[in-house]
């Protein structure tokens, strides 16, 4: 990694890069995360259809994270998420369960998440979804098309409000 990719020092330590106006830098979001109700219009399309669409939807932001963004289940037509076995577990949120997302002829394994019995402080969680937008056609903020965060584990949803560097990618697990 180089300096401008956000690393410096022979330990790979990350070099927050500083937020400009209207931006947030996910080195100032805490440890634990916490949740955040938001109010914008969150879009996210799928097989060429448009499977959530909500401004009732609630963030959670943690240390060296993009937010991740969960929308109320009910804002889901029926049979777009599918419940799949198997659960992992978070320190702080508890133990997740995920769903197929469905779409037309668009399958796309445990690609949903939601906590159903939420630890103490995360109940709002209990009915909601998150989903990984890089598994979606597309997840809109405000009109705004997100970017994912890298790696296969978090599910963050990155916009140009948001800077990092980001956990998830190659040589960040340690951070």
């Amino acid at each position: 990694m180089t300096p401008a990719q956000g690393f410096s020092g022979a330990f790979r330590r990350p070099q927050p890069i500083k937020p400009k106006a209207g931006q947030e830098s996910v080195w100032d979001y805490p440890r634990p995360p916490i949740l955040e109700p938001r109010s914008e219009r969150v879009v996210v399309r799928l097989g060429g259809q448009v499977i959530a669409d909500t401004t009732d939807a609630v963030r959670v932001l943690e240390t060296s994270h993009p937010p991740v963004y969960y929308l109320p289940l009910a804002s889901f037509p029926s049979g777009v998420l599918v419940p799949v076995q198997g659960t992992t577990h978070c320190e702080f949120k508890g133990e997740a369960h995920y769903f197929d997302v469905i779409a037309g002829a668009v399958v796309v394994p445990r690609a949903g998440w939601t906590y159903p019995e939420p630890a103490v402080g995360f109940e709002e969680l209990s009915t909601r979804v998150a989903l990984d937008p890089g598994h979606m056609d597309s997840c809109e903020v405000n009109g705004e098309q997100v970017t994912f965060q890298e790696g296969d584990f978090y599910g963050g949803w990155i916009t140009t409000h948001i800077v990092g560097p980001f956990k998830g990618g190659p040589g960040t697990a340690g951070w």
